[in-house]
């Protein structure tokens, strides 16, 4: 039974149309907008409200997530998400048709739950990155991470950047991270940087409307540094099974430009809600098809492109970096022809079986991945926190 703090965990409803496959997540809203819905769904709902009734709900943190309990029974606990920052939980939403009575609020936390480095960082010689080789690489991988993301970070380094191509330097990885608002967060990450050297701290504070720029030093790194023949870039949640993905980019004849991952053709800009773009800032009605952002690669010459239209200040930049990537591939696309290749397996919502990458995985879950790849030698998927 999967647990957060010894609590029984439920991440969402459980609906009796849903078969959790990837095909039922791929096609439900096509035969939903084909065929509408041609039965009654039931939904377990284990919360016990009753219309009319008060009742009381307490909202908990713990070390490894949130619990909810009602009228003093616990109901559900559900983990942090990887990537969680304490700017994102400013406030508590209550929708629906209810009356809230009163709130109480008590003991908030006032750091992020990560940070506490020398509980995460194993600084040992045998996690440090070898040299940079003096030849090109294959593959330059750019990780995107946050300052505080000190457990994310280990957990890579403990899981597939113990690849042997990483080890033998035709692979290389590094993380990119901008500067934290916090003193004591980036006094600790200049340390890890100097004892592991695989980070590159670009020169700006981390906000999410600049991580575009994080994109930008990747190709830059990828082009300059190493001069790698592709350049993939993916997050500090994303773990990449490096020899499927070096299969995925041989498909295409060597030379030729190529723009690989889960790409989204005709994908429209959301005007509403937490997300929303304005007509100020994206005017058109489309997206240009691009890859989402836990994992995608590019050849060199793309990359190398970007860099130099970023230097002459043509390059247009926009605040979601891999539609930004798919603007410029789009661009690069209309003097030399690139290929798109699709696949599902770079896995936008989590894991599938047979992954290429897989995304939102937590420290836990990323070791457990890896343990299974030199164990099995199968992609299969962890449940584990």
């Amino acid at each position: 039974m999967n647990e957060v703090d010894g609590q029984v965990k439920c991440e969402k409803w459980i609906r009796d149309d849903d078969d959790h496959s990837e095909e039922s997540k791929a096609t439900w809203w096509l035969k939903r907008l084909i065929g509408g819905r041609t039965k009654k769904v039931s939904i377990d709902w284990p919360y016990p409200f009753v219309e009319k009734k008060l009742f009381v709900l307490t909202v908990s943190a713990g070390l490894e997530g949130y619990h909810i309990n009602v009228d003093g029974r616990h109901i559900t606990s559900f983990p942090y998400r990887t990537g969680f920052t304490l700017e994102d939980a400013t406030g508590l939403f209550v929708n629906g048709d209810i009356d809230v009575h009163s709130v109480f609020a008590a003991s908030l936390p006032s750091t992020h739950p990560s940070f506490a480095p020398q509980r995460h960082l194993e600084m040992l010689p045998k996690w440090q990155a070898p040299p940079l080789p003096d030849e090109p690489v294959e593959l330059f991988i750019g990780i995107l991470s946050a300052g505080n993301h000190f457990s994310e970070r280990m957990a890579v380094r403990k899981s597939w950047m113990q690849h042997p191509s990483l080890k033998s330097s035709n692979v290389v990885a590094r993380f990119f991270v901008a500067m934290h608002g916090r003193k004591e967060i980036n006094v600790e990450l200049m340390k890890e940087a100097d004892f592991f050297g695989d980070i590159v701290i670009v020169p700006y504070m981390d906000n999410y409307d600049l991580v575009v720029l994080k994109t930008v030093a990747i190709c830059e790194y990828g082009v300059r540094t190493v001069a790698a023949k592709y350049v993939m870039k993916c997050d500090d949640d994303t773990f990449v099974r490096i020899d499927a993905v070096m299969k995925e980019v041989k498909k295409v004849p060597r030379g030729r430009s190529l723009y690989v991952g889960n790409i989204n053709y005709y994908h429209k800009p959301l005007r509403h809600g937490k997300w929303a773009v304005t007509y100020e800032e994206w005017p058109e009605e489309d997206y240009p098809p691009y890859a989402n952002g836990p994992g995608y690669i590019i050849s060199f010459d793309i990359a190398e492109y970007v860099v130099s239209e970023f230097e002459k200040h043509k390059l247009r930049l926009f605040k979601m970096e891999d539609v930004s990537m798919g603007m410029w591939v789009e661009q690069f696309n209309s003097s030399r022809a690139v290929e798109y290749v699709h696949s599902l397996k770079f896995c936008q919502f989590g894991c599938i079986d047979d992954y290429y990458t897989a995304h939102y995985q937590s420290p836990r879950q990323m070791i457990c991945l890896w343990r299974k790849l030199l164990n099995q030698g199968k992609p299969q998927c962890c449940n584990v926190r």
